[in-house]
């Protein structure tokens, strides 16, 4: 039996949990966490054995797969180096480490941690409903068979790509904040249905489904998106007009510039 630890038991490590166990229901889990809420969470979303622990570093010896699913200014309050090697000494193998922390490199982990077999992951929060888009990348010391198991337990909860760690900030600005701006632009879309009349509840539906619907689109045609949009634009018709308004509040302009703020702050959050 495998047995994963969670040192973090938020959301996203119940989301994490939540589909692992629905791939493999001989998972058995180890989690630590200070909020009380959040272990009894845990316990309440996973239907499986879980070994509670009031010590971060006894989790480590006790698992194949430790994620350490928690904000990237805690990492140090989290994992005390000395306690974590007293707790492996009599261990015979050390688990695989996998981070879901934005802009923290497997270089910073592994000399926080004294452990070398780090992957990271780049989850996002659509994760939680089993639609996620997640990157992963690995430390050199990391095996083909272990980056395998680490994608198709992530493959659990949405789509998976392998990228160098080098990317990993441009995926955190594009899809890790990604959800951010399309719930904005969800937002915006409703708001603007009811400024022209429309009831909110109808407002949204109509919202909800054109985004669904579009991305649908895009991704079962395999065309690029301008195709795709040239074929709603009439010449004279409504949507030139539309985008034109976009066009001149430089709508692409401003969603680039969002990506690129995200990957910088990652980078940042990575140095700290």
């Amino acid at each position: 039996m495998t047995t994963i630890g969670f040192i973090g038991a938020g959301q996203m490590a119940q989301a994490l949990a939540s589909g692992i166990l629905s791939a493999d229901s001989s998972i058995k889990f180890e989690i630590a966490d200070p909020s009380q809420a959040s272990q009894d969470a845990f316990c309440q979303k996973i239907s499986a054995p879980i070994e509670l622990r009031q010590n971060n570093a006894e989790i480590f010896p006790a698992c194949d797969i430790v994620f350490l699913s928690i904000k990237p200014q805690y990492l140090n309050d989290a994992v005390d180096a000395k306690a974590l090697q007293k707790a492996l000494a009599k261990s015979k193998e050390s688990p695989l480490i996998v981070s879901i922390m934005a802009g923290v490199t497997i270089e910073r982990i592994a000399e926080v941690t004294g452990l070398k077999r780090i992957v990271r992951v780049m989850p996002n929060t659509p994760s939680l409903i089993k639609q996620g888009a997640a990157a992963i990348a690995s430390s050199p010391e990391v095996t083909v068979e272990e980056l395998k198991t680490v994608s198709k337990l992530m493959s659990a909860v949405g789509s998976v790509v392998t990228v160098s760690e080098e990317l990993l900030d441009a995926v955190t600005g594009l899809s890790g904040s990604g959800p951010a701006y399309v719930f904005t632009f969800i937002e915006a879309l409703i708001d603007g249905g009811v400024l022209k009349g429309l009831p909110r509840d109808i407002a949204r539906q109509l919202a909800i489904q054109t985004v669904i619907g579009s991305a649908k689109l895009v991704e079962e045609s395999g065309e690029h998106p301008a195709v795709l949009r040239d074929r709603v634009t009439s010449p004279g018709g409504t949507t030139i007009e539309a985008l034109k308004v976009l066009e001149i509040n430089d709508f692409r302009g401003t969603i680039i510039q969002a990506v690129e703020s995200a990957t910088r702050r990652s980078k940042e959050l990575g140095t700290k």
